[in-house]
């Protein structure tokens, strides 16, 4: 049986390394994919543009405008004077927002006053939206504390002065520290990065199995296989193993390229890694058998890989959190063994999780690669028989 076993992943190893399309598929998607994702896809908003439209023409105003200025988060684009040339700057987008100083501003806050400050934003691109919105009212909490204070003191030395002697006010401070645990930097691409492991092992071992098996079939040697002293186990594991290893390549090459090109860090346990992408390979590689024998070209195969790998994409949180999705979709997440591999790996990278805190989701992935794979095992055993 070893030897059968052996000869079978050897001519499926030299098969696919032969074939031009099939060396392609096994470097060029997971370095374009990661660098696609690396550095296109980024949701951070480092530095925003606005436009800065004042009304008040103050030096309360203006010390307003260098906050905004000297906070490093924004860069004054346009300087519109009407309502008018403020809508025509948001239409063009010139500007991911519009920071209107009303009339009355310095009065308002040399008296010690309410006032106001009217942000307007272009909510286009939800995610900008509210990282500028964030980013501003961080600027006028900031300033307006200053001016608090000032005006505290302002009220302080006129007591002083109408007493003729020293006069104490209360003035209460309440000082917020903020600590980021697992993201400090709150990169996006130390989100993304680890998601982009998971849906290349995915994409590349579903495609692969499935191609692999239909290909026999396409060509005619699926029957000249049969006729040999090759058992339909055999000739199953024979087809699936070289795939693991793909797998496990792809895994290290993409993870060696997030650390040393992107710098994404990772606190968790590699072996743990390791271990947990094989229970999610035993979910791929029965997927890619099922298609095989729903499929009778590469091309039905290729579309119906398509067809499995985009559901489980989408639900899998990797570009759009489970929690915000309808609870009849976030109970289908479920049964998408991707969402639990996803889970995994995020949680090795950022969070330095181990298996006491994985284990459930490691489980979950057994369990479903074991029942997934023995009903495609059973389906592709009655075809060959």
């Amino acid at each position: 049986m070893r030897q059968r076993l052996r000869s079978i992943v050897r001519k499926e190893f030299i098969q696919a390394l032969r074939d031009p399309r099939m060396r392609g598929l096994l470097f060029i998607p997971p370095l374009l994919q990661l660098l696609i994702f690396g550095y296109a896809v980024n949701l951070d908003v480092d530095v925003a543009s606005i436009a800065w439209m004042d009304q008040d023409r103050t030096p309360q105003s203006r010390e307003l405008r260098a906050a905004f200025e000297d906070s490093g988060h924004f860069r004054i684009t346009a300087l519109p004077e009407d309502e008018h040339a403020m809508q025509f700057v948001l239409d063009r987008g010139q500007a991911d927002g519009v920071v209107r100083v009303l009339p009355g501003f310095a009065r308002d806050v040399g008296r010690g006053r309410a006032t106001s400050v009217q942000v307007l934003l272009d909510g286009t691109n939800s995610n900008t939206a509210s990282l500028v919105s964030a980013y501003t009212t961080q600027v006028i909490a900031r300033y307006s504390q200053t001016a608090s204070g000032d005006a505290q003191r302002a009220r302080l030395v006129g007591g002083t002065m109408n007493a003729g002697g020293p006069v104490s006010l209360p003035m209460p401070q309440l000082t917020a520290r903020t600590r980021v645990w697992y993201n400090p930097d709150l990169k996006s691409r130390n989100y993304f990065i680890p998601g982009v492991v998971v849906n290349i092992i995915a994409l590349v071992t579903l495609s692969l199995t499935a191609m692999a098996i239909v290909r026999e079939k396409e060509i005619g040697t699926m029957e000249q296989l049969m006729v040999t002293p090759i058992r339909p186990v055999e000739l199953i594991l024979g087809k699936t193993l070289p795939f693991v290893v793909v797998g496990y390549w792809d895994l290290i090459l993409v993870t060696s390229a997030a650390l040393l090109i992107f710098h994404v860090p990772f606190n968790g346990s590699f072996g743990l890694l390791l271990f947990a992408a094989l229970m999610f390979l035993l979910t791929t590689l029965a997927a890619g058998l099922f298609i095989s024998t729903i499929s009778r070209t590469q091309q039905q195969a290729m579309l119906a890989t398509t067809l499995f790998f985009q559901p489980f994409f989408m639900l899998s949180g990797f570009s759009f959190p489970i929690r915000n999705m309808p609870e009849i979709v976030q109970w289908l997440t479920y049964l998408n063994p991707v969402r639990y591999f996803m889970e995994i790996v995020r949680g090795v990278f950022l969070q330095g999780a181990g298996i006491s805190t994985l284990w459930p989701q490691v489980v979950i992935l057994a369990v479903i690669g074991v029942t997934v794979l023995t009903m495609s095992v059973q389906r592709f055993h009655k075809q060959l028989e």
